[in-house]
């Protein structure tokens, strides 16, 4: 799409598990189904939806730094388990000059306590969280409405 506005979805670690991995708590579809309906999603609202996946978290910190540079119009993002643990990530997403979606599969707040602080939601125009895989959508969907 030329001259599509860029949003970067970005999934942390263990969601390339996604179908495999409980899916009593994340669901049947997998990454690349997640990923496939956004890039669908993205092309109806006139956005160019890119993803990316890692288990690592300096490939993350990498790559919101590239979104920064590049001027990204939305940043998507699924820290997984780094949402409790990554100050490194939280820095990196304050280079970005663009709304900053967090998504979880899960009702993160019916889960473990340490599951409840997070160090994205601050920083986050919104939060999204418990929708399962559908929860991707509907963020974008709000992003959308945001740019």
């Amino acid at each position: 799409m030329d001259n599509a506005a860029t949003v970067l979805v970005i999934h942390g670690p263990n969601l390339n598990m996604l179908g495999t991995r409980e899916p009593e708590v994340y669901g049947s579809d997998t990454l690349e189904d997640i990923d496939r309906r956004l890039v669908e999603k993205g092309r109806k609202l006139r956005l160019a939806v890119e993803t990316f996946h890692s288990n690592h978290e300096g490939a993350i910190v990498d790559r919101i730094q590239e979104a920064a540079a590049a001027g990204v119009a939305g940043v998507i993002i699924n820290p997984a388990a780094y949402t409790h643990t990554s100050v490194a990530i939280r820095d990196a997403l304050l280079l970005l000059s663009c709304p900053i979606v967090e998504v979880h599969l899960s009702n993160v707040y019916k889960r473990e306590a340490f599951r409840h602080k997070s160090y994205v939601s601050d920083i986050a125009a919104a939060v999204m969280a418990g929708f399962g895989a559908r929860g991707y959508e509907l963020a974008l969907e709000g992003l959308a409405g945001m740019l």
